[in-house]
């Protein structure tokens, strides 16, 4: 049995003022709230939230309705875990009485939500919580915040929120299955933020080209297009090779910004000999793309957290579980904004250069058809096989197996070197000796580091 319901259905429910139940990650705060339009609140839509939630009820607006009302941050200095944006409660001045009821809290819920409210027609403290919705949403941050907003927009409604989270009879949060009982016995749609956060990217433009220009490289002359996402914020790159045409059947390079890798030659990941192959793939094969995604150094966790990692990696963490020992996700990328950037470009069908599989499924849902995979050259070195090893074994990258005896081909630099020499010191140690200049590591020539000279 499926557990979640459509998305379709929940904001539809959202639009006829009825309330939805959303769950979050379960890595997160694992809970579930009761959420409606907040211009659709009703007394007795308020006496059935009280009833079956911890009773205090919240309203989600975005910064701007929140600053027109003069209602600021609770606490200048947030430590709640989630950085939940809480500002002063109010009451609605008129048409309340003690402010607690379930009348009276819908009341405010209505005054707050009202574009002709003024600041002085609200009084603080109260027993109403608004919170700041985050810019960008669930897309920006995965909070139940953002997914009450969100939804009313969708519902074509005034931009807020209420929610409060269920709780079982004895005071305890519901969990997912509970959740599930619950909306059935009261036919209340469940969905999840993620589904959400889904729905939005499939659904609405998220970039935006700012610029166009020639490129020319060593490969050959590219169109470089500039994008602005506002998924993320981030500014994004693709360079377009020959002409598209029809757009089908467009050979792609999906490539995650590495500055260590593409721009200083680290022969710590592969990363630099992939985007060059992928460009050389590509000019081979007469047209092609390669979007060149900014904000995802080290799977996602950004330059000094990859740094911090690279250190734990040399004490002998891989590259998954220093990661996890960060506190940080093993892989935070998003990839909607390729999805977006190669139907800006008319693109419609692809063949993905790539030896990881889950891009394949990271691009789909954008008018953008995944036709298959072009595996890459492994680019393998002494500095780089243990993280090769571990994305291979860990992470599901299809980079091949290594031969009987450990004699598995290192690639630096576009050269090809068997059984190039192992770095000296214990595994996952580096032994200073052995880094300046690399030059235990063979390269071909015209390269330094990995990289052929301009």
């Amino acid at each position: 049995m499926t557990v979640l319901d459509p998305i379709e259905r929940a904001i539809n429910d959202i639009r006829d003022g009825r309330p939805v139940v959303v769950v979050d990650d379960e890595n997160r705060e694992n809970e579930g709230d009761i959420i409606f339009a907040a211009a659709r609140a009703t007394p007795s839509l308020l006496a059935f939230t009280i009833r079956h939630t911890s009773g205090v009820i919240c309203v989600s607006m975005p910064g701007e309705a929140l600053d027109r009302l003069g209602l600021p941050l609770m606490v200048a200095d947030n430590r709640e875990r989630l950085r939940t944006a809480y500002t002063i409660s109010v009451d609605a001045r008129d048409g309340v009485t003690t402010g607690i009821s379930a009348a009276d809290r819908a009341k405010t819920i209505r005054t707050l939500c009202d574009s002709a409210t003024e600041p002085y027609e609200l009084v603080r403290p109260g027993h109403v919580f608004p919170l700041r919705y985050r810019e960008g949403g669930v897309l920006a941050r995965r909070g139940h915040t953002e997914a009450a907003v969100d939804l009313a927009r969708l519902a074509g409604l005034t931009p807020a929120g209420a929610l409060a989270e269920v709780v079982n009879d004895d005071g305890t949060m519901k969990r997912l299955p509970e959740l599930r009982e619950f909306c059935d016995e009261h036919d209340l749609a469940l969905v999840s933020i993620e589904q959400l956060a889904e729905f939005r990217r499939r659904t609405e433009r998220m970039v935006n080209r700012v610029a166009e220009t020639r490129l020319p490289n060593r490969h050959g002359m590219w169109r470089a297009y500039g994008y602005s996402s506002a998924l993320d914020g981030g500014e994004h790159l693709a360079l377009v090779y020959g002409d598209l045409e029809d757009g089908e059947n467009v050979l792609v390079r999906a490539h995650s910004e590495c500055l260590t890798g593409d721009v200083l030659g680290s022969l710590r990941c592969d990363c630099g000999v992939q985007l060059d192959n992928a460009m050389s793939m590509i000019a081979e094969e007469g047209r092609g793309v390669v979007v060149y995604l900014r904000g995802h150094e080290g799977r996602g966790i950004g330059l000094l957290a990859k740094l911090r990692a690279y250190s734990l990696q040399d004490t002998g963490s891989d590259t998954v579980d220093a990661n996890l020992e960060l506190g940080l996700p093993v892989d935070a990328r998003e990839f909607s904004n390729a999805g977006q950037i190669l139907s800006d470009l008319g693109v419609k069908s692809v063949r993905l250069l790539t030896n990881n599989p889950a891009k394949l499924r990271g691009m789909d849902g954008y008018g953008v058809k995944v036709l298959g995979r072009e595996p890459m050259p492994v680019a393998m070195n002494p500095y780089n096989e243990r993280y090769l090893t571990a994305k291979r074994d860990r992470l599901g990258h299809d980079i091949g197996q290594e031969p009987p005896g450990g004699a598995m081909t290192r690639e630096i630099g576009g050269r090809t070197a068997p059984g190039a020499p192992d770095v000296p010191g214990t595994p996952g140690t580096w032994d200073a000796a052995a880094v300046p200049g690399a030059s235990d590591v063979p390269a071909a020539p015209g390269v330094r580091g990995g990289r052929e000279d301009a």
